[in-house]
């Protein structure tokens, strides 16, 4: 199975209508992309999936790729993981599936924890990507983290890192064409070209050092833990542990049951090691059933 081959289609939920890829049949598994990818970064990674037996939903999350971009509010709340949450279990509503396991990565991995955490009866499985939690990173911020992770903060700032990026979209992101895969990295040019996704990407950032950080404390303050299985995965070659030590460690104060380990890539994991990716999801998710 080749990715093109997923069902391609605009999905509506409340408002906004999203882009939704999916294939397969068999227990369902949602792939949430990071910033500032689109659904296509699991291209290689999500037909290994479907072939292995599962029900494979590739969403663009709303404002990123191709799906619906909501009116900015003040609080940035339209862009908050709590938003985009209710937004996958609309999608599974509309698909027909009451229960699911995630896999986020980057900025879709805290909208994968946030969906294990304020729908606990719908997720069964959660796999963070490559990320902790917001109020961790703050949390542990010094010197060495403002500086790896300035564009936190900048994109914080109004309008100036739209003027920024929009002056040259592609000197500003790193890409590799090769690395990416041809289609994958045309859609992703697509997508950073648009000043329309380009801001609702920075709204996301927004959201996370307010309406979302202040979730993550309310969760802390309320004792809320994700209580089905956790497996997280990191990059050995980006620099999380390297700031923040063990991720497993932070994860254990989040999740009941977590496990994990490091994969040799840079942050993009399922553009650098598809293969070993897919490997560890269908070693923790279990095989499905062959497609149909």
């Amino acid at each position: 199975m080749r990715f093109e081959d997923f069902v391609d289609e605009r999905i509506r939920v409340g408002s906004l209508r999203l882009r939704v890829r999916h294939a397969g049949d068999g227990p369902p598994v949602v792939l949430i992309h990071g910033h500032p990818r689109t659904g296509s970064t699991w291209h290689r990674v999500a037909p290994a999936l479907a072939e292995a037996g599962h029900t494979v939903v590739v969403p663009d999350m709303r404002g990123y790729g191709q799906s619906d971009k909501p009116v900015v509010l003040a609080d940035h709340s339209q862009q908050s993981k709590r938003a985009v949450a209710d937004d996958i279990v609309g999608v599974m509503d509309r698909l027909g599936h009451p229960s699911f396991s995630v896999v986020g990565h980057d900025r879709g991995a805290v909208v994968a924890l946030r969906l294990a955490l304020d729908h606990p009866d719908r997720v069964d499985h959660l796999v963070v990507l490559d990320a902790v939690p917001i109020v961790e990173h703050l949390a542990r911020c010094d010197v060495r983290f403002a500086t790896a992770w300035y564009h936190w903060f900048f994109f914080a700032v109004p309008d100036k890192p739209e003027r920024a990026i929009n002056a040259d979209p592609l000197a500003w992101y790193a890409h590799d064409r090769d690395l990416m895969g041809e289609q994958n990295h045309d859609e992703w040019k697509a997508a950073v070209s648009n000043p329309a996704t380009v801001r609702a990407m920075l709204e996301d950032y927004r959201a996370g050092l307010g309406i979302d950080a202040d979730h993550e404390r309310a969760d802390r303050a309320g004792g809320r833990t994700v209580d089905c299985p956790t497996l997280a995965l990191w990059s050995a070659r980006d620099d999380l542990e390297a700031l923040h030590g063990d991720p497993l460690t932070i994860w254990r104060n989040w999740c009941r049951t977590v496990t994990g380990h490091s994969l040799d890539c840079r942050h993009h994991m399922a553009e650098e090691a598809p293969a070993e990716l897919a490997a560890d999801l269908l070693g923790f998710l279990g095989g499905g059933h062959p497609a149909a």
